[in-house]
């Protein structure tokens, strides 16, 4: 009997001790990974055959859809800006911005930070005994309430646009 306890919990503590990082992505679905699946543009018949370009291997086709042109588009920007510079128009805004100067290596810099916070935060969540994410837990303290900032923001006499209403946990 000694030895069946001692054979469970051996396996147990060993498995506890698999350093995941703080986000365990698993799945217990079955399904299609909806992330795998890149929607394309619809196919339609070209004005003239001759001239399409050759194609090329490894190339984008003229049916694949571009996300940075399509999130530009959706945030008011044009399709073809998306990869390029900064158009003349937003010229005042990046100016406005940059006015405290601009750090050159801030991605950089904010990629060491959260790599050592993660690290300090991984030490206490490395022992597991089932499959927990511990993402929202180590980020905690530096995540916002969006309710209480409106409402700090009002109180303080400034226009806040009108927000969704809290979410409530539901009895049901």
């Amino acid at each position: 009997m000694r030895a069946l306890v001692i054979l469970i919990l051996i396996p147990m503590a060993l498995s506890a001790c698999a350093n995941k990082g703080l986000r365990d992505l698993r799945t217990d679905s079955n399904g299609p990974d909806e992330f795998l699946i890149q929607p394309v543009k619809p196919l339609e018949a070209p004005p003239s055959y001759a001239e399409l370009p050759a194609p090329t291997p490894g190339q984008v086709s003229i049916t694949d859809r571009s996300a940075l042109a399509e999130g530009a588009a959706a945030f008011g920007g044009r399709l073809d800006s998306a990869d390029g510079g900064i158009p003349a128009s937003d010229g005042a805004l990046v100016q406005h911005v940059s006015r405290s100067g601009v750090d050159p290596d801030i991605r950089a810099d904010l990629a060491e930070k959260d790599a050592q916070f993660r690290k300090r935060k991984q030490r206490l969540t490395q022992i597991r005994i089932v499959p927990v994410d511990r993402y929202n837990q180590a980020y905690r303290r530096q995540a916002l309430d969006a309710e209480a900032e409106a409402q700090r923001w009002r109180r303080a006499g400034a226009r806040t646009p009108s927000a969704p209403p809290p979410v409530r946990a539901s009895i049901f």
